[in-house]
């Protein structure tokens, strides 16, 4: 099993657009991401997003490009301040899964997973980037797999 996190695409700011949506720049290295992504070949059959604008806007932009049968969907308890707990405990009965939101959660979320402790931390997050986990079978624990941020594909 596998669960992708994603902290949402670079955003307009507040003064620009009071909804933050994607800017240029971050539409396109989403779109990047998701690129390399589908050339890894990912079983990805749902990714859930928060309500924020910039979160569906990315969420979608991973859809279309890794295509399929990938659903995408509002979900939430995945906001910037939420409590990573309840999610990390129901990602243990899930499938493959993407979940794009916001920092601090995203890394509070993989620490949880990891860790069992979200305020240990364990990742940097990039904006547009994808941080893979998979969890072993037999001990249950949570490992990073892979991390793939625009930076990388400069």
């Amino acid at each position: 099993m596998s669960v992708y996190l994603v902290q949402h695409g670079k955003n307009l700011p507040k003064e620009q657009d009071p909804e933050q949506a994607l800017s240029p720049e971050g539409k396109s290295e989403v779109e990047s991401v998701a690129r390399q992504m589908r050339k890894m070949g990912p079983s990805l059959s749902l990714i859930e997003h928060s309500p924020k604008l910039r979160a569906g806007q990315t969420a979608e932009l991973f859809r279309d490009i890794l295509g399929g049968d990938v659903q995408s969907r509002e979900r939430s308890g995945i906001k910037a301040l939420d409590d990573p707990r309840p999610v990390a405990e129901e990602l243990n009965s899930k499938k493959d899964v993407m979940l794009v939101g916001h920092l601090p959660f995203m890394s509070k979320l993989a620490s949880c997973l990891v860790f069992n402790d979200p305020e240990k931390p364990v990742v940097q997050f990039e904006n547009g980037g994808v941080l893979c986990l998979d969890r072993d079978r037999e001990s249950g624990t949570w490992l990073i797999k892979w991390t793939l941020y625009p930076s990388l594909l400069v």
